[in-house]
């Protein structure tokens, strides 16, 4: 397991740990409810820097990885970025990326425990373009702060600029104390939010002003528990657990905020393309409202049928207290999922209800 830079600082706020892909992050910090209820209700500051990241350089980058991936690259300007999938030739995810256009650079920031194999299929594509792919994580720490008071709390940082408004905006600060730093709007759970990148030396002085400025707005540190909890209310797909190298961009729902229709050529696009003119997809993700009496929360892979029809299964699932009901994330077949639908849980403890709902996500508050 590849560990924190700031393990010793995450240890002295109480911190327990977990390895997700190979990488240590924070799990909790002794109260993943409270955390939970910051992410969602004030402002909770998460450790981040786990996360893949990659920066393109050279003359080409844009043009090339405008190629590459699912969403509009040509377009952004600097300062500018958008979220998109990265596909084989059959249209199939590598990942999920956030692109961000920086002056000189393009910074990618992805799930944890995929830098080689991001890179390697980049590399793979690079004939005679002027494009380097650099591996940058182990020089820029990443923290994020999310809920409806992140821009409040952020303020309180005085980095000496205005904050991006647009969502994956980000605007650079030269900071006397923390150097270079850039500062992202990146909402990850549905409410609003912001990613700061910064020279691992700064990182923990950004990380302890971070939390003091969460905790005057009545916010805390916060763990991977509580993102989790947060993410799945929200219905958002995670690569690696509802999402991976099997599906489709579209039915993982990635359609609104990934998938252009109107760019240039890019690897995967015929598929993705004809399954938009022909017709929706066989299966796509839903959030779902389980019985509130389970014995146990269903794990991955548990089916979910329609009668005596097999209909799908889940991927993710959570407790949440905020919602007071058990609540997961599934595949579900075209007949079978719209809105309001009732589906049978098949487990190992015995059958339950599962209904389709609409994800459950917060506004953002007034700064």
């Amino acid at each position: 397991m590849n560990p924190l830079k700031l393990h010793d600082l995450h240890r002295r706020l109480n911190a327990s740990f977990a390895d997700v892909n190979g990488q240590e992050v924070v799990s909790h910090y002794g109260h993943p409810l409270d955390e939970h209820s910051a992410v969602r209700d004030t402002a909770g500051v998460i450790d981040l820097s786990f996360r893949g990241r990659l920066c393109l350089a050279g003359t080409d980058r844009r043009r090339f990885l405008h190629g590459q991936v699912t969403n509009e690259v040509n377009g952004l300007k600097v300062g500018e970025g958008c979220y998109a999938a990265l596909t084989n030739h059959k249209a199939k995810m590598i990942c999920d990326l956030n692109i961000h256009i920086l002056e000189n650079e393009i910074l990618l920031d992805f799930e944890p425990g995929l830098s080689e194999t991001v890179a390697a299929h980049l590399d793979k594509y690079i004939i005679a373009d002027d494009v380097q792919v650099v591996r940058v994580a182990p020089h820029y720490g990443l923290f994020s702060i999310q809920g409806p008071k992140a821009e409040a709390a952020v303020r309180q940082l005085e980095l000496g600029v205005d904050l991006p408004q647009e969502p994956m905006g980000h605007v650079k600060a030269d900071h006397h104390q923390f150097g270079e730093v850039y500062l992202m709007n990146q909402p990850r759970v549905g409410t609003s939010g912001f990613d700061i990148f910064m020279p691992v030396a700064a990182a923990e002085a950004v990380a302890e002003r971070l939390v003091g400025a969460a905790k005057a707005t009545g916010g805390r540190p916060a763990g991977w528990q509580a993102l989790e909890i947060a993410r799945i209310e929200a219905g958002l797909p995670r690569f690696g657990v509802d999402m991976d190298e099997t599906n489709l961009p579209p039915e993982a729902g990635l359609e609104a905020g990934a998938i252009s229709y109107t760019k240039g050529c890019y690897i995967g696009q015929e598929v993705i393309a004809r399954i938009r003119t022909y017709g929706q997809v066989a299966k796509a993700l839903r959030s779902l409202r389980l019985a509130d009496d389970l014995k146990q929360l269903p794990v991955k892979g548990d089916k979910l049928f329609l009668g005596d029809k097999e209909a799908g299964y889940i991927t993710s699932a959570v407790a949440s207290s905020a919602l007071r009901a058990n609540i997961a994330l599934g595949y579900v077949r075209r007949e079978a999922n719209q809105i309001g639908a009732e589906l049978t849980l098949r487990t190992a403890s015995g059958e339950s209800k599962a209904t389709i709902i609409a994800p459950h996500r917060r506004e953002s508050a007034a700064s």
